[in-house]
């Protein structure tokens, strides 16, 4: 995965919980085991001979002959969208931190200040019944705020309040706000706002005309109008209501890029001062908003999409102040809807993960407990499961196989042909100066002025927010903190900074089964190997490339050169295109290119560093396998899934990484090195004529 512009919004976001969730329920033996906090971690190893069906010929179908076993063996649980060797790891990490919570809420004399605050966020979120209690409650300061709105030029410091307090998410309000480097000096961090505003997951589903982006819509429109009844609205006025809300996001959705076109770093870089965002929006006060919202030193800002913001001054003229106070109703429900009595929870589960996603039950409330400490309280969970989980040795031997994968990089860098001597000079730089975050930070963060309250949930979402909103808001301005992480350890995900130029493993990834010490180097570099090429890569790809080795915006290659690397890149662009998704869906390869990218340079490069790593060893074959084989295996479990076509469907619009399905086979249907090691015979189905190669 990698990280562009990564903007961190204003506020930790309310939206960011798990979606709706089903009532706690206690623990005793008669409860099955996946809903009992976990003592240890469970093992599976990262090759499991098991998980493959060996019926399938790998040559037409590596994914199915690695993972058809796995597949039959997990099927989707019924609080999930889908299902994968990552969500399953990630899943059980969130059982095991159940178990550190459960702990650390006892209330006992001499609890650490990081236990006391962990334990008494998790034990005020699993009082369930103080939640239902509160009702609407907790809504009302705000919408008896939203109601006393005398004229639309309340409308900044309103806002300023909620992003300060709930950000929303990667949808706020209107708009977000939030500090991040600046692309053009990427030591310096520089406010950030950016386009927003919308309910639905996708500026496309506001604009497409097929039957079932219609239905989608209708809805959407039913769901606004059903969550404003909730707090107190007829059924007429609701249905009114929910129209406005529908005219207005329809308006900004025309205004805002689409993904695709966020993928160009450019098009979001455009740095001006706040002079002239007011003239962009001279009915939204700049200055009102920054004051609010404890951010009026801040005199510049890149604004990522000036025509969104042309599009709010629009609608700001054309709406009246009535349709303006529905809409932040509507996103002030949508925001908090995860964290409030069961009536909010279940509408907002009922579209967006029973409708739009196809899930089943709502997930525990402890999944989403977990998950919100370790939103707001991240490094100090992380630290208590690093401590108990991730020991120094493992921690050396995953930077020892980083570095063997940099090795194989530069060797690649140095022997390309295709690529001229100036430009090939500045890409060894950049890899040079690439920096590796394994595992967890070598400073912690410090939470001692986080008030955090047993017995008071929301009142610990809210400071939580705020504590956040004001650390980063804090950084505007500053010199860059090259040292700070956006996971946390527990995390099962790995991403790649342009902007840092820097890779990230959390512990959570570096761990069974993605990278398992107790197995040979085989499967070890076509998995975990693998992730890590694939990060390194970014740095690479159609995107990463545009950034120089200190991560500032700046074009370091000859023309002739990028025609030939787009030239390459449209040879995926191309294959991967005539993948379909699900019914008549294919991939926009377009979106997904740089992801495609870095899949194939980074098996590449782990194929290489393997080899060297392991020259001069009597490799011998295991469990049926050559080790060539289980390179290729292990390479292709760490990607084994299950989906419903609802999410599928979700996902071909919104999520820039490709089905599992062609991450694997994509990928070695450009590798000669799998065709020999499966001897596969030219014309199979995994063999490409002409493989597409660009590292």
């Amino acid at each position: 995965m990698m990280r562009v512009g990564t903007l961190v919004a204003l506020a930790a976001g309310l939206a960011s919980f798990p979606p709706a969730f089903a009532q706690h329920r206690p623990t005793p033996a008669s409860v099955p085991a996946a809903q009992r906090p976990l003592a240890q971690l469970p093992y599976t190893p990262s090759l499991e001979p098991s998980f493959m069906d060996r019926a399938v010929d790998p040559c037409r179908d590596l994914y199915t002959f690695s993972c058809g076993g796995w597949m039959k063996k997990n099927p989707i649980p019924a609080d999930q969208a889908r299902w994968s060797v990552y969500g399953k790891a990630q899943d059980e990490n969130a059982q095991y931190l159940w178990g550190i919570l459960e702990e650390a809420a006892k209330a006992e004399a001499g609890r650490s200040p990081q236990r006391q605050k962990i334990g008494d966020y998790f034990a005020s979120c699993m009082d369930e019944a103080a939640v239902e209690k509160l009702g609407v409650s907790p809504l009302r300061r705000d919408l008896e705020s939203i109601a006393a709105l005398r004229d639309k030029q309340g409308l900044p410091r309103w806002l300023a309040s909620a992003h300060l307090r709930d950000g929303g998410g990667t949808q706020p309000a209107l708009f977000g706000f939030g500090a991040d480097q600046d692309p053009g000096n990427s030591d310096q961090v520089v406010a950030w706002v950016s386009a927003g505003g919308l309910g639905l997951p996708d500026r496309d589903y506001y604009s497409k005309t097929d039957a079932r982006s219609v239905a989608i819509r209708k809805r959407y429109v039913a769901h606004v109008a059903a969550m404003l009844g909730l707090v107190g609205e007829s059924k007429d006025r609701a249905a009114k209501d929910a129209d406005a809300v529908m005219r207005i996001e329809t308006a900004l959705a025309k205004a805002s890029l689409t993904r695709v076109e966020k993928r160009d770093p450019y098009k979001i870089y455009h740095k001006m001062s706040v002079e002239k965002l007011q003239q962009l929006t001279p009915s939204f006060r700049w200055k009102d908003y920054l004051d609010a919202g404890g951010a009026s030193a801040v005199t510049e800002m890149n604004v990522t999409e000036p025509k969104f913001f042309e599009a709010i001054e629009t609608g700001l003229r054309s709406e009246s102040l009535d349709a303006w106070k529905t809409y932040l109703r509507w996103h002030l429900l949508k925001d908090r809807s995860a964290i409030l009595s069961s009536p909010f929870v279940k509408a907002d589960f009922d579209f967006y993960r029973a409708f739009l996603r196809g899930v089943k039950e709502q997930p525990p409330r402890w999944k989403r407990c977990v998950a919100g400490v370790d939103r707001d309280l991240g490094e100090a969970l992380g630290q208590v499961f690093v401590e108990r989980t991730f020991p120094p040795e493992t921690k050396a031997k995953s930077l020892e196989m980083v570095q063997w994968i940099e090795k194989a990089m530069k060797t690649r860098l140095e022997g390309l042909d295709w690529m001229s001597d100036a430009t090939k000079k500045q890409a060894l730089l950049k890899l040079s100066t690439v920096h590796n975050k394994i595992a967890y930070p070598e400073k912690w963060r410090d939470y001692s002025t986080l008030e955090i309250r047993r017995g008071d949930f929301l009142g610990n979402v809210e400071r939580a927010s705020i504590f956040e909103s004001r650390r980063q808001i804090a950084k505007i301005g500053k010199p860059v903190d090259r040292e700070e992480w956006d996971v946390t350890p527990p995390t099962v995900d790995a991403y790649y900074n342009p902007s840092m130029n820097d890779i990230n493993f959390p512990a959570g990834v570096l761990l069974p089964p993605l990278y398992d010490a107790r197995l040979d180097d085989a499967p070890n570099y076509g998995n975990t190997g693998g992730t890590i090429g694939h990060e390194l890569t970014h740095g690479f790809d159609d995107e990463g490339r545009q950034f120089d080795a200190r991560g500032n915006l700046q074009d370091w290659w000859t023309d002739a050169d990028s025609k030939e690397f787009e030239k390459r890149a449209s040879c995926i662009a191309d294959q991967y295109a005539q993948y379909v998704v699900v019914d008549d869906i294919k991939i926009n390869s377009r979106l997904t290119l740089g992801e495609d990218v870095a899949d194939l340079g980074g098996l590449i490069l782990a194929w290489i560093a393997w080899k060297d790593a392991t020259a001069g060893q009597s490799l011998e074959p295991r469990d049926g396998l050559t080790p060539e084989q289980r390179f290729f295996v292990g390479f292709a479990q760490w990607t084994c899934e299950n989906q419903r076509d609802e999410d599928k469907r979700v996902n071909a619009l919104t999520n820039p990484h490709s089905p599992g399905i062609y991450r694997i086979n994509g990928v070695v249907a450009n590798m000669p090195e799998f065709a020999a090691a499966f001897s596969c015979k030219p014309g199979a189905p995994l063999v490409r004529k002409e493989a597409c190669k660009i590292w």
